[in-house]
């Protein structure tokens, strides 16, 4: 929860009317912070705050921005600071009590005050469809050659082959100005011209808190953060071996850089593990003063406009190009990274392979398997029923490791509850205790996922899983068969999981989607595995952000927002229910993203106008509206191709609204520029939610797609 200083806008009026919520004690209770200092106040927490004026690139202003830091820490007799920055925001994280977080929250020159919290990462680290099918399709030899591609996430694996220096990576970054941090298990050398950058921050996690197999430096130990800058920019033609399969592995730009900045840890408990809202903001902040032209933030968030997002926007506001995940928990919440300088990532999900768990006497359900060989015939035993003494029947029902009797498991397919720990660690446990499958079930409704498990598996969605133990209930002796069919489910299509935008908010999220269900990338070696598959709008993120390095790559002096633009206007609509606060402008497109046509350019003070609440989402000249009610929204578009072109106009998928574009066709010359209206006539009694595009259309082959959304 925010709390912001006095400020004329509405918006400010309300964030400062939740610090009576704040301080009477919702802080106490949901602010996730360090352990206080030996005599320190119970009430004490880290908090971060954001101060009024912003942050500057320059390195001659920082003396100026440390002493006003230093002023305003003064007034309420606060510590050193844990963090400063300077770059992408001006501001600090440190220790306050809960009456000093107010009266920070109440002086005039501070913009923002928050409790520090931990946010997760948003995918689950291995998964999914024909994941060398997946490497195959990514031939592409070239692409990203100068750019810098940040990565804020768990760090990286620099031995993995994807992020070596090798011949033909092009020619050197011309932005990038950072370096490499050193620690115990990472020297300075281990960074090379592919790998230019690396750092870490744990403090506001707490270096105490981290599991004891957790790395104090850049280095990757959970894989996660390996696998999103592979898939981003890994190095092309890397020979793969995977189980039964082999191949070759590109990222979407090969030839891209990458910077890694760990700002995500493991804890001894998994559901613990996360990245400290602190840790993150420095990491962003570091990102933009190094200057990276693309920053990928595969991290769930909050729907507001916190510490972060303006981190962000001062990133933006650096000409960096901000790529983040939507996040996947479509029930619970909407997609994360609501700001209209984020360029924010939805999922789609992809065919998975089909396995079949054949009960003798009773039901044949179908789920996902990787595996390509049976499982004859075996008793088919809860995990519960099989668990080692001394373990929960929490534990074991997730086959958590070391919860199962091998006593008990020995030659049975055991059925296991997704929740508690990676999907392929249950597998693991499994075959520890001498099972010979397993049957993983989904709690609630989700995905099912062909993982590279230990041995066969397949995973049933919860209606299957409830059939399966219904059944188990009545027959306790029951046996089955474990059997891949051959074949693959439907093709790609929005993922139900994937958080969808909100409906009320002043621009319209996700920005686009890119598939996001089973996709390969490099992990460390420490895994026991030097390949693997993850799920999530992370893994989507990933691939957008490449899309971002190659259209970087191709026109230097297009600044981040034009970027930004050709990314959404190049996607192609995918479909669906609910398409329109589900997919934005659609599927990325590749090939199609560095030759746009047009492009909606901002002005340099446009995104702080918005936040500060002078200038309305309908107002913010990006490719997407977002409308309740009948009215006309402008958009300037330029012509950011080589030739004159004619451009036409046509509205399309709209299914109870009027919607008229005005000029209906627009004749431009090389970078000039010209202005449209969109109009929206609707029936008088309320509607449903319509959607549908203004789609402009080149006479040579260029089209340019805007979502509208209308809602009530």
């Amino acid at each position: 929860m925010a709390v912001a200083s006095a400020r004329t806008t509405s918006r400010r009026r309300d964030t400062r009317a939740r610090l009576g919520a704040l301080l009477a004690g919702v802080v106490g209770a949901s602010a996730l912070a360090l352990p206080a200092a030996s005599g320190a106040s119970e009430t004490d927490g880290l908090y971060l705050v954001t101060l009024s004026s912003p942050g500057s690139a320059s390195p001659a202003a920082m003396p100026a921005l440390t002493a006003e830091q230093d002023v305003v820490l003064a007034t309420v007799g606060a510590p050193a600071p844990v963090y400063r920055w300077t770059t992408a925001l001006n501001g600090f994280a440190t220790r306050l009590t809960a009456a000093q977080a107010g009266a920070l929250a109440a002086d005039p020159a501070v913009e923002l005050v928050e409790p520090d919290v931990v946010l997760p990462l948003a995918a689950v680290p291995t998964t999914r469809t024909t994941s060398l099918g997946l490497a195959r399709a990514s031939r592409r030899e070239r692409g990203g050659a100068g750019v810098v591609v940040g990565v804020v996430d768990s760090g990286i694996a620099p031995d993995s082959p994807v992020f070596a220096d090798t011949p033909g990576l092009g020619r050197q970054p011309e932005r990038f100005v950072g370096g490499c941090a050193t620690a115990d298990d990472w020297p300075a050398e281990v960074c090379n011209r592919k790998l230019v950058g690396a750092q870490w921050f744990v403090a506001g996690y707490g270096a105490d808190r981290v599991r004891s197999s957790e790395s104090l430096s850049p280095r990757d130990v959970t894989g996660h953060g390996t696998q999103v800058a592979s898939v981003a920019a890994g190095n092309a033609g890397v020979s793969i071996t995977a189980d039964d399969e082999s191949g070759a592995f590109g990222g979407v730009a090969p030839q891209a850089r990458v910077a890694a900045y760990k700002a995500c840890w493991s804890a001894p408990d998994p559901t613990d593990d996360g990245c400290s809202t602190a840790d993150l903001v420095s990491a962003i902040d570091r990102a933009t003063a190094d200057r990276v032209d693309v920053l990928n933030l595969s991290v769930a968030g909050p729907t507001a406009y916190d510490t972060v997002e303006r981190a962000l926007l001062g990133a933006t506001e650096n000409d960096v190009v901000v790529v983040a995940a939507a996040g996947n928990d479509a029930r619970r919440q909407y997609a994360a990274h609501p700001a209209p300088w984020v360029t924010t990532v939805g999922a789609l999900a992809g065919s998975v392979r089909a396995g079949r768990v054949h009960v003798r006497g009773g039901p044949r359900l179908e789920g996902a398997t990787r595996s390509v060989e049976p499982v004859g015939r075996a008793r088919l035993v809860l995990a519960t029923d099989v668990s080692a003494p001394g373990a929960g029947r929490r534990e074991a029902a997730r086959c958590l490791p070391g919860s199962l009797d091998a006593g008990l498991a020995a030659g049975a397919v055991v059925v296991c509850r997704r929740g508690g720990s990676a999907r392929v660690e249950k597998s693991q446990t499994v075959r520890h205790a001498d099972g010979v499958g397993m049957v993983l079930l989904n709690r609630r409704p989700g995905t099912v996922a062909d993982d590279f498990h230990s041995l066969p598996t397949v995973h049933l969605e919860a209606r299957e899983g409830r059939v399966l133990l219904r059944w188990l209930r009545r027959h306790p002796r029951a046996e089955a068969a474990l059997r891949p069919l051959g074949r693959t489910t439907a093709p790609l299509r929005l993922a139900g999981w994937s958080a969808p935008g909100d409906p009320t908010s002043g621009t319209l999220k996700p920005d686009l989607v890119a598939p996001a269900t089973g996709v390969l990338g490099a992990v460390p070696s420490t895994t026991g595995r030097r390949w693997d598959l993850f799920t999530g709008t992370s893994a989507a993120a990933a691939q957008v952000s490449g899309v971002a390095a190659l259209v970087r790559a191709r026109h230097r002096d297009w600044s981040a927002d034009v970027v930004r633009s050709a990314l959404s206007t190049t996607a192609v609509p995918v479909g669906g229910p609910g398409a329109g606060l589900r997919q934005g402008a659609g599927r990325s497109a590749a090939p199609k993203a560095p030759r746009p046509g047009l492009a909606f350019p901002l002005g340099d003070s446009a995104f702080r106008a918005y936040l500060d609440g002078d200038l309305s989402g309908e107002e913010l000249n990006i490719p997407s509206v977002l409308l309740r009610g009948d009215r006309t929204v402008r958009r300037r578009v330029t012509n950011v191709g080589g030739r004159p072109t004619y451009f036409s106009s046509r509205a399309i998928g709209f299914d109870t609204h009027t919607v008229t574009v005005r000029p209906a066709a627009l004749t431009l010359r090389p970078g000039e520029s010209a202005t449209f209206r969109v109009r929206v006539d609707g029936p008088a009694a309320p509607h449903r939610l319509d959607a549908g595009q203004v789609v402009w259309t080149s006479a040579r082959g260029a089209t340019v797609r805007v979502p509208v959304v209308l809602t009530r």
